[in-house]
Parts: C-alpha cells; structure tokens; sequence
C-alpha cells in the first residue's frame, strides 16, 4: 500500500495541504483558514482530501505542520498570563530592552508593551558574577516568597531569568524545582534551560516568550492531535521549526521559542533543496501570499540563518539595521525580509492623493472585492484581475468564482475615478507599487547583504509570486526566474523536504589565542551529547543522524559577533580565527589586522535527524489532472495584448511571452520578450531578454 507524508502551511488567509506518495504521487488542497481554531481547517481540508482521493487516514505516515499560532499569539497580545522572577535591580529588563529604534528621529515612536506586567515581575536578592562565582547567595525563603507571590496572581506561566545563569545555573534550579514541587501544572522557562548565552536583555525576552506561548501552543497542538485522532489519521507529527528544521510536537511543547516563525521556513528550505539538484548556486526566494511576501537567499546550497530576530516587529519595509521593536528571540531561524504586499493587501489613497498598498490585509474574511464575500475595499488582488492576469473563473481549480464586475465598480469608484486615470492604468499603477514594495524585501537579503541581485536567479511562489516575478526581476536586472512545481503550495510542499534538527549553544568566552583547545572540544562534546540524547529518544540511530558544529566570534571588543562552521575532527584554534577573519570581511568589507585578538564567544551544536533515500522523489505527478486551457485573454503590459493561456505541461516546448501559466494553486506571467519551457524537473524556468 501507497503511504503519504504530508506538508500543511496555515496562511492568513489560506491553509495549504501537500500530500505525496512514496511512489511519486501527489495531492494537493487549497481551503481557506479557520482563523478561530487554526487546526479545524486542517482536519477538514484532509477530510476533502480523503474524499477526493478515496485515501484512508491510516495511509497517512507523517504529518508536517508549519504553524503561525505561536506568532498570532504574541502579535494579539493573547498569550498566557505570565509572571517573570529575576534578579533584584534587573525587573526592568524587559522594558528597558537595548535602547534600539526601529525608526530614527521619530520621537512619537513608543515601545511595545511588555509581555510581562511589572506587578507579575518578581526579584529575588541573589547574585552570580560573570565567572560563575556566587557572590550572593539565594536565600530558600526569598525564593518562596517570589513563586508564592506569582502563584497567588494565577499565572498560567512563569519565567526565571537570574544574572549570569548561563555561567552557574545553581540557583536558577532551585527556583525552578520549587515552582514544579508547587504547581506542576504551572508551564515553567528557565534561561539555563532556554538560553544558555550572555546578553541579559535577548536571554531574559527570550526566557519569557517561551513561556508565554508554552499553554497556548501545548493547548493548540492537543486539540490538532484530537482532531487527527478523532479524523482515523494516527500520524506522527512534525513542527517546522524558525531555523528551517522539523522538531516533534512534544519538543515544540517544551521550547515553543524555535515554532514562532514556521510558517515561512518550508518554501526556503524546499527552495535549498531544488536549487541544490538544478545547480543553482546562488538563488533568492519569493514567497507571495495573501498577506505578506518574503524574500531570502541561499548561496551555494546553503540557506543565510539570523541568529536573533524579532517577533512582532512590524513588516520590514526598509534597513533592517533599525532594530528595536517587537519581541526579541535569540534563537537561530532563516534570515527572511518582509513586506505587507500580498493578494489581499489594500489599495487605498492617502490624505495626498497618492496610491498606496498595505499593509493592512483584506484576509480570509471578507477577502478581496472580487470574492465577493463582502469585501469592499479593493487590493492587489482586484487590480491582477483587471488587468487580465488571472481568471475569474478558474482560481482554485474554478473552486472559487470572481465577481469581475463588482470589482470594477468598486475599482473605478474608490481608486480610478479620484486619481482620474483609466481603470486600467489605475490597475496597474497598483500592480507597479506592490512590486516596487517588494522590490524592499529582495533588496534587503541581496544588496544591503553586499549580494547582487542580478548574480541570481529569482526562485517564485507562494499563489502570487509567479504573477510579480518577471516584473520584479527586470526591475533588478535579474535574467532568470524559476516556478516550481504546486507553486501555490509551495511552502507546504518545502515541509517534505525538511530533516528534523535541534540546536543547542551556551556561552563560552575565550580569546581564541589563549584558549585551552582541549577544554573548548569538551563543551562541544557536552552541546553534542544533549543531541545525541534528544535524537536517540525520537528514534534516530548514529547511522540516521547528523551532528555538525559552529561558532560565534567577534575581535576583542566588539558588540555583536559572526557566526561560522566547524569542521570535524580536532579542533584548529587557528583555522577557527582564520575563518572568523575572511566571514568578517565578507560581511563588513574589511578584517582587522593579524595582532587583533579575536574572542570566541559562544559555541554551537546542531543535532540532524537524517531520513534514509531521497526526502523527495525525483519526480512526482500530480494526481490533479490539468484543465483544458480557456481560450486567450487580453492582459495588459502597458497596453492591452491578446494573450495565450496554457497549462504548464504545454512549456514542455520553449515558449515566447505574453503567455499566462494556469495551475489549481498559482498563475504565473510571462511578459512579452521572456522564454519559458519546463526543465527536467517540472520547474517554470523564465528566461529575460
């Protein structure tokens, strides 16, 4: 019997479901999100699966999730009720933070509220030194009073976050033994546990996001299983992970810190892969949904890893040099820019008449105007319908029917009329200013990363991206584009591809030319060990796992440091400085000269889980057969053009542009003067002129 592994990204306004057979066969639904209880779409949209296929749920072996209730929690401020017990003279941490803004010069700019009230924010008179000295000791009593206080407020969560825990953990435990002896059933995070790095305000927001996302994720995660469950689909279940890795719903129970940013990292990661049998070198993603797109890179088949971001930040739209708002993690997870341009972004006139987009969303409810579901503000969306590129009567598969005609009234009124241009020319004035605004995103992984744009190819999907990709990359310069194959679905479909992966680091300052080579592999080994551990109780033997090592480093004296692998085998405290020098210079177009000192400061372990065969088959066939293609369309490239529609299968033989690409999940635009054919692979590859 044929078994099935599947892939499901929740979107704002989608949920998509990738299903593929050990034999090549797949399966593919797209259902509109279930804002109030996420995993009810997911349990319904397998259900349509199953009807569709005739498929049981025992033939499902795997479930992998990428999920955005971790995110959604902390952007509503709907976490848990959580308490924080730290240091005396470091309550105000949180509010405190780095003293960052994310926009200069703006004095009406305001922090973001703390996760944790100051009332829930409780000191105990102790403290550690940077060396691990206890210079005060933790009084029993004071510890007490601290939890009891919490506990009398009915926290669902608490924090412990004390002064140079990461160097002696000793009273941090005891904190946390107390709180478990107590109230077990209070969700407890300890930075010793969480975070074992300096820097006291990353650790410190990072020990508290964990814990207040802990009870919502645990809660989200039983009711999935019971939905599944209860659904005949016993399956294994997999979150992807900010860093691009799978980790299993227990471990995503106890550090939901590495779930916040799932939802985007499948697309890359699937990306790295494709990239990687196409011998791409040098790729840049783009991801264009409902809501938002994304861009990141991935340069000789490896994808760029931020070792800190913020949730709850905002979109980017520009430098991401201006730092400071939303909630720091500092955990390692894909290194993506974004910006609010999706499908159901607004296209709105501000108070001085010029056109703008987003970021403010149309989502799932009411959706755009053309879904006519009670939309009534027009997005980018309705401007792609007006201009010809996608077809009223087939998105989805023909699932869901368009109202072109109310989307030109409403167009007409609230956008063409008050800029007074044509309907068209106001379409695609909106059109331009979404890519424009895009054009942000890929500029910020590319050229404000000393990357040019025009060394890569462009990598699309996401249900929007193929539409803007072609306009985008003549924009930039870029000559080729590639659409994989359930563009749409893509994100889901990158979760297939993804190894399960855990990541461990823990401070250890050292000048690298004074360093004790011996000591340092042995707290390699320690980090090492713990995936060991946490890999061989999900299964994974020494001959299915992974374990590769890496460090941060920075010259003596510096703030932020640079992270770099390490190879097996004996450590070369000289190789290490070496490859900290030519990173340095990479990045900031300069190293220091040879008597600078470099310092290690933290070493890091990433524990793989390694499938055995191919995570994917070389080639798959989609069980959906492809539509007859409707008859050509005008479409507007700066004037009206009779354009081909084909199906994809129909590039089996190059092609010249205008055509439009129609597929169940995605559309995508060839402009005139591009070549498209299909590649061995059953990728779109576009090629500018």
């Amino acid at each position: 019997m044929t078994t099935y592994r599947v892939g499901v990204d929740v979107g704002g306004t989608f949920t998509d479901i990738v299903l593929l057979g050990d034999d090549g066969s797949i399966h593919t639904k797209k259902i509109s999100s279930s804002v109030e209880n996420y995993a009810q779409a997911i349990v319904d949209g397998l259900a349509e699966v199953f009807r569709e296929t005739g498929l049981r749920g025992d033939a499902i072996a795997e479930l992998r999730h990428g999920t955005t209730v971790a995110s959604n929690a902390i952007l509503e401020h709907k976490g848990a009720k959580t308490g924080l017990i730290t240091t005396k003279g470091f309550r105000d941490v949180l509010e405190i933070r780095t003293l960052r803004m994310p926009r200069m010069y703006d004095i009406g700019w305001t922090k973001p509220a703390p996760l944790v009230e100051r009332y829930l924010r409780q000191v105990v008179d102790e403290r550690i030194d940077a060396h691990g000295n206890v210079e005060r000791g933790l009084d029993p009593r004071d510890a007490e009073r601290a939890v009891d206080t919490l506990l009398a407020e009915k926290v669902e969560a608490i924090a412990v976050c004390l002064l140079h825990s990461y160097a002696n953990p000793a009273h941090e435990k005891i904190i946390r033994d107390l709180i478990r002896a107590k109230a077990p059933g209070v969700a407890c995070s300890v930075s010793c546990e969480v975070l074992p790095e300096i820097k006291e305000y990353e650790r410190t927001s990072t020990t508290v996001v964990n814990a207040y996302v802990m009870p919502i994720v645990a809660s989200y995660l039983k009711a999935l299983r019971k939905g599944l469950d209860e659904a005949g689909v016993p399956a294994r279940l997999l979150l992807m992970q900010s860093n691009g890795g799978l980790t299993t719903d227990a471990a995503a129970v106890e550090r939901p810190m590495h779930i916040i940013e799932s939802g985007p990292a499948g697309g890359v990661v699937g990306a790295q892969a494709l990239a990687r049998a196409k011998d791409l070198a040098r790729i840049i993603t783009f991801d264009m949904g409902g809501t938002t797109a994304k861009a990141s890179i991935v340069e000789d088949g490896h994808v760029t890893r931020a070792q800190e971001y913020s949730v709850g930040a905002g979109i980017m739209i520009g430098s991401r040099l201006l730092t400071g708002a939303g909630y720091t993690l500092k955990v390692p997870a894909i290194d993506l820019a974004e910006v609010g341009a999706g499908g159901g972004s607004l296209v709105w006139i501000d108070p001085a008449g010029a056109l703008q987009i987003g970021p403010e969303s149309a989502g799932a409810s009411p959706g755009p105007v053309c879904y006519d579901q009670g939309g009534e503000t027009p997005t980018v969306t309705d401007a792609n319908l007006l201009l010809g590129y996608i077809n009223p009567r087939h998105l989805v598969g023909g699932a869901l029917k368009l109202n072109a005609e109310k989307t030109k009234r409403v167009f007409a009124h609230k956008i063409a009329a008050p800029l007074g241009m044509p309907l068209e020319k106001a379409a695609h004035g909106a059109h331009l200013i979404a890519a424009s605004n895009m054009i942000r995103a890929i500029k910020a992984v590319s050229t404000e990363r000393g990357r040019d744009p025009r060394e890569f190819a462009l990598f699309a999907f996401g249900g929007n991206g193929p539409v803007f990709a072609c306009g985008m990359a003549a924009a930039l310069g870029m000559k080729r584009i590639v659409v994989p194959p359930s563009a749409g679905l893509f994100s889901s479909f990158g979760l297939l591809y993804a190894d399960v992966e855990h990541h461990y680091a823990r401070t250890l300052r050292r000048l690298l030319r004074k360093s004790d080579r011996l000591e340092i592999e042995r707290a390699w080994d320690e980090l090492a060990n713990q995936a060991i551990e946490q890999l061989a109780a999900e299964g994974f033997g020494p001959d299915k796992r992974k374990i590769r090592r890496a460090a941060a480093l920075h010259y003596h004296g510096q703030t932020y440091e640079l992270t770099v692998p390490v190879p097996e085998g004996a450590l070369d405290l000289a190789y290490l400085e070496e490859a900290f020098a030519r990173e340095h210079e990479r990045t900031y177009g300069h190293r220091a000269g040879a008597d600078e000192p470099v310092e290690l400061v933290s070493i890091q372990v990433v524990g793989q889980g390694v499938r055995t065969g191919p995570s994917v088959p070389e080639r798959v066939r989609a069980s959906r057969a492809e539509p007859t293609p409707p008859a050509p369309r005008l479409a507007y490239f700066g004037s009206w053009i009779e354009t081909p529609v084909l199906r994809r299968s129909d590039l089996a033989k190059p092609r010249s542009g205008p055509l439009i690409v129609e597929e169940y999940d995605a559309t995508c635009v060839v402009p005139p003067g591009a070549r498209a054919e299909l590649d061995a692979a059953g990728n779109i590859v576009i090629e500018l002129n």
